[in-house]
């Protein structure tokens, strides 16, 4: 897309091509999308729902056509809505059923509702594809509801086709959703949608099998997803650029990211266009390349050749003319939102000094709110293999010595004090030293000769010749030439020690945020896309890693994305895989490969031990990667491949964790429910079995007692469902207890009522006093951990005919105690107490129990605020004792409290 306008006036105006977009839309029935990333997402019932609303609120809608596919839900919101008929179309001894365009036009409804945009209609009808009945609805001015899937539209087809091997053949200009007035994304989680097709209410379920080994991946609609998402960003972000166009609005506004590249007509302008895309691709922003042509007659080739690239790399275009370029790029830029401007420095040199501030100078002096990138111009490399030499001092260099000797010479010359050697010797030496420091050791040498000459030239005589008169002056001059060289040396190479500190201090800094990156990586994907984003970054190469996958090395991400590589890449990635040596591009193995790829080590390269993880792969283009670059990389891919092992590591780990504690809940809740349905129910059947056989042979006792017996075994099911249903309600955290005012004594009350008949020859004491302040919590919460922990002591409490309760208040705590002298347990079985369904194991006796009962005690005592403890021996080397402590809060007003009391 390319947009040529000349605008020289600064004041603000709406846009005329916006105000003439805003009048043609005048007459015209609105479009309205509703897009989603799959079938199945409920795109239709949105849609549905959203007529209705229409319907309610007055307007005339009607039904042009709607497919349910089967889905009951879908189909119910059809009802009380009018529904047109199908138009039926003969197609090769078949009659097919297709929307009735000229109906539609005869109803003229307010809104008519048309579903599956891209839909391709059979042969004789009016238009080939439904979006074409759609246009000539709108211009009829109905107003349309209609459904898209991303995968249909023309611009992402490719794409599409990539990501899920699937080629969509039904497909839509992208100017139909770009012209469209409103769209709705309609997203589903791809856990969900899944969850939907396996449930039957996406696909039939023999073709949802098939559905879910093709096109449904939890991948694929993960991506499919991305692109709409983005898609309805870009549609957005458009209409709002619209808007500030149409109201005459400058920018910028910070609602997302717009990036503007500004090519000249010169060489750099590829370069520009190619760093622009980099940019826009790591943004994930909308991009445009902009020329502003001067009035001139030169050839524009450079600036065309660039425009062209922009738009093969999907990009828009524009072009200004105008003298003022800042003023043209910057009133461009917050007329169309642009966020960040991309320009280029141009090269140093001589011409610099006559034309003025650069371009990206004045842009960073007068762009407010705009951020501003400037690309420098590549430096040729130099060729392998020959040596390195001190480059030539650039010519800021050998003037600025030039200068420095002019100076030391004339001043000489107006000071005769000066003019001694060992003053003057000084002042070279001086210059020589400040060159050294700015420009480096081929500057300090450069600057030295030079000082020798004017010393022999101008203080040694004869004076003004290169003649030395006295051997003293010869000595003082070799002695000039070798201390100048000397110091100068010393200083360069300082200066460019220290830059090497700064390249090593830079290459620390990448690796420790590198390994900061790694450090926060929860999952593979995350490790991998921060390993390669960092890789290309560095290198400014595309760069990928493979990982293995059931014995064959597959690319699990790479940048810029990267579905397959060639045979002899990935020959050479078997090669450095299997062997943990570098292969492939400038490399003595398989170098005619077009990819670098290098072993993923967790022991290191140096290490000589340790097996490769995986491999690293960057496109050799460019020449073979400098020394230092390669050890960052080495010292980067050493730290991924121990990441990836932890990863893999911790979720092996996990996962047999996980197993294994499935395992056991499966095997203690099995052994549970067979014993503790098992044992109440046989007692119940055993006990209504002989009163319904014959009931004359037992007499009023027996009969009381085998009642009895099953009252008493249907309470035990009933505190079995409880508990069961306690713990659910738990592991759900939907737990939410009340805040009232409680006296204690009234709780241990009720709960000593509740276990008095199963307290078999148990005494019961309670110890509170009268004077405790009351407790802030739930009543039936409290009631429900004593009385399992009551529970608990009559049954389990071996050898025990006590069972004390007792409460105090002391330090800002409310403590609650349930005692019993018992035997008490080992004290390595205090840690897993609390545990759900743990069961101390006694040779000599089973007791019945769900292993449930202490385990809700704790989660109901953490929910109300508080904690229990368990210790034993608890009184003279015998017993249990169980303490619930909770905080002492603020007691209430008298009022509130007689309230709580009543």
């Amino acid at each position: 897309m390319t947009d040529q306008r000349s605008d020289p006036g600064r004041e603000l105006r709406p846009s005329p091509d916006a105000l003439l977009e805003e009048a043609a839309q005048e007459g015209r029935g609105r479009l309205k999308v509703f897009l989603g990333a799959a079938p199945g997402v409920g795109k239709t019932y949105a849609m549905l729902e959203a007529a209705r609303r229409r319907k309610a609120e007055g307007a005339d809608v009607v039904i042009g056509l709607v497919e349910t596919h089967g889905r009951q839900e879908t189909a119910a919101l059809l009802e009380g809505l009018e529904v047109l008929p199908r138009l039926g179309i003969a197609y090769q001894g078949h009659v097919l059923e297709e929307f009735d365009l000229d109906a539609a036009l005869a109803r003229r409804p307010a809104l008519l509702v048309v579903d599956e945009l891209a839909h391709t209609n059979a042969e004789g009808a009016r238009h080939r594809k439904r979006y074409m009945d759609v246009e000539e609805l709108l211009k009829a001015g109905i107003d349309v509801y209609t459904t898209l899937n991303i995968q249909h539209l023309e611009s992402l087809n490719d794409v599409v086709a990539r990501i899920t091997r699937v080629r969509v053949r039904e497909t839509l200009p992208d100017r139909v959703l770009e012209g469209a007035n409103e769209v709705e994304l309609v997203d589903l989680t791809p856990e969900d949608l899944l969850k939907r097709l396996a449930e039957g209410k996406v696909y039939m379920p023999h073709l949802a099998a098939h559905a879910l080994e093709n096109f449904f991946r939890p991948g694929n609609l993960s991506a499919l997803r991305e692109l709409a998402l983005r898609r309805v960003a870009e549609r957005v972000d458009d209409q709002m650029v619209g808007y500030m166009r149409s109201h005459a609005i400058e920018g910028p506004w910070p609602a997302g990211e717009r990036l503007l590249v500004c090519v000249g007509n010169d060489p750099l302008a590829p370069v520009m266009v190619r760093a622009g895309r980099r940019l826009a691709d790591q943004l994930k922003a909308p991009w445009v390349a902009l020329y502003v042509e001067r009035a001139s007659t030169a050839p524009q080739r450079h600036a065309e050749e660039a425009l062209a690239l922009a738009e093969r790399l999907e990009a828009r275009t524009a072009r200004l003319v105008g003298n003022d370029l800042p003023g043209e790029i910057l009133h461009y830029a917050r007329r169309n939102n642009i966020t960040q401007i991309v320009v280029g420095r141009p090269q140093p040199g001589w011409h610099r000094m006559f034309v003025g501030r650069a371009l990206a100078d004045a842009l960073v002096e007068r762009a407010e709110g705009i951020a501003i990138h400037i690309v420098t111009p590549p430096r040729p490399e130099r060729p392998p293999g020959r040596p390195a030499l001190p480059a030539l001092p650039h010519w800021s260099a050998a003037l600025t010595a030039v200068l420095g000797i002019g100076a030391v010479v004339l001043l000489g010359m107006w000071i005769p004090d000066l003019r001694a050697l060992p003053n003057v010797g000084m002042l070279f030496l001086a210059v020589v030293l400040v060159n050294a420091v700015q420009h480096g050791l081929a500057a300090a040498l450069v600057s030295a000769l030079l000082a020798f000459v004017a010393y022999n030239f101008f203080y040694t005589e004869p004076y003004f010749t290169l003649s030395v008169a006295h051997w003293h002056d010869v000595l003082a001059l070799v002695v000039f030439l070798v201390v100048a060289a000397t110091t100068g040396s010393l200083a360069g190479r300082v200066r460019d020690q220290m830059a090497a500190a700064r390249a090593r201090m830079a290459a620390l800094q990448t690796l420790y945020d590198f390994a900061r990156r790694l450090g926060k990586a929860k999952t593979p994907d995350e490790l991998l896309h921060a390993v390669v984003l960092q890789a290309h970054r560095l290198s400014g190469r595309p760069a990928m890693i493979l990982l293995p996958e059931q014995g064959e090395l597959v690319i699990r991400y790479a940048w810029p994305p990267e579905d397959e590589i060639e045979a002899a890449d990935k020959g050479a990635a078997n090669w450095a895989f299997n062997n943990i040596e570098p292969a492939g591009a400038h490399t003595e193995t398989l170098p005619s490969a077009r990819w670098h790829f290098r072993p993923m080590r967790s022991g290191g390269p140096k290490s000589g031990s340790g097996d490769a993880v995986g491999v690293f792969g960057v496109l050799g283009a460019g020449g073979p990667l400098a020394s230092d670059l390669v050890q960052t990389l080495d010292a980067m891919l050493d730290q991924a491949a121990v990441a990836v092992e932890r990863i893999a590591f911790a979720s092996k780990a996990a996962q047999a964790e996980a197993m294994a504690e499935t395992e056991r809940f499966r095997a203690a809740l099995l052994s549970s429910i067979s014993h503790d349905l098992r044992t109440p129910l046989t007692s119940i059947l055993g006990s209504v079995t002989a009163l319904r056989r014959d009931p004359t042979q037992f007499d009023a006792a027996a009969r009381a007692e085998l009642l009895a017996t099953i009252e008493e075994e249907a309470e035990r099911l009933d505190r079995f469902v409880a508990n069961l249903l306690d713990i659910t309600r738990l592991e759900a955290g939907t737990v939410t207890p009340k805040r009232d005012w409680l006296q204690v004594a009234e709780v241990v009350d009720t709960a000593a009522r509740r276990v008095a008949k199963r307290m078999a020859g148990k005494r019961l004491v309670r110890r509170i006093r009268h004077d405790l302040p009351l407790l802030r919590g739930d009543f039936v919460l409290l009631e429900t951990i004593l009385v399992n922990l009551l529970d608990n002591a009559i049954k389990h409490a071996v050898n025990a005919d006590l069972i004390e309760v007792e409460a105090r208040a002391a330090d800002g705590t409310f403590s609650i105690s349930v005692t019993d002298n018992g035997d008490g347990v080992p004290p390595d079985m205090l840690p897993r107490l609390f545990d759900k369904f743990f069961r101390i194991q006694r040779e000599d006796r089973t007791v019945a129990g769900t292993g449930l009962g202490l385990s809700i005690c704790k989660g109901l005592a953490e929910a109300m605020g508080g904690t229990i403890a368990a210790e034993s021996p608890a009184v003279g080397g015998r017993g249990m004792r169980f303490t619930l402590r909770f905080p002492v809060e603020q007691q209430p007003a008298p009022l509130e409290m007689s309230e709580a009391r009543a």
